[in-house]
């Protein structure tokens, strides 16, 4: 079962199997009103209900090999709980804050306390609509911000975290601690 493509050396895909990666743990967050998907504002936010929304991220998170945590809450300090603790047991985190985007400091503050790759996603381009929404409190902390795509923004986002995290457990691997006299050596 694969885990994930990533790039090799700018040159091309490397294909990651289980073992090579380890099974790595996703936290994805949904905020506030995203359980009325496929109701709310349909042409803003499409007719895809949250169900079908997390049928599909497990459907390729299945295919990637990884673990994936689905929540979705209309509640600030309960995404908050969420968030601290996933540094526990998640290698990443998908937010979607929706309009605590625009507002809360507290999950900001949250993802960079625990220090956890995080990437924002929002279903629709938040450049592109009232000038109130232009503003990401979470963006500034977050590895990377998918907007405007739809549903395919959060698929977009669970492949790139996991080849970001891919990446940074190969290079963990790889890497070998400089000796001691090497180092005092290159200080000269």
């Amino acid at each position: 079962m694969p885990a994930c493509w990533t790039l090799s050396q700018g040159i091309g895909l490397t294909y990651l199997v289980p073992e090579e990666t380890g099974m790595l743990r996703i936290r994805v967050l949904h905020g506030p009103n995203l359980n009325l998907l496929g109701t709310r504002e349909q042409s803003i936010y499409g007719t895809q209900s949250l169900d079908d929304l997390n049928s599909a991220l497990r459907t390729l998170a299945k295919e990637l090999a990884l673990k994936v945590d689905l929540r979705q809450s209309n509640s600030e300090g309960e995404l908050v709980n969420w968030i601290q603790e996933a540094r526990k047991e998640y290698d990443g985190i998908i937010i979607n804050p929706a309009a605590y985007t625009h507002t809360s400091i507290a999950i900001r503050d949250a993802i960079a306390a625990v220090g956890l790759p995080t990437v924002e996603v929002h279903l629709s381009n938040i450049h592109q609509r009232e000038e109130f929404r232009h503003q990401s409190y979470i963006a500034g902390v977050a590895l990377g911000l998918i907007a405007g795509l739809g549903p395919t923004g959060y698929l977009l986002a669970l492949r790139g975290l996991c080849d970001h995290l891919t990446a940074v457990k190969r290079q963990k691997k790889t890497s070998r601690p400089v000796p001691a006299r090497r180092a005092a050596k290159s200080t000269k």
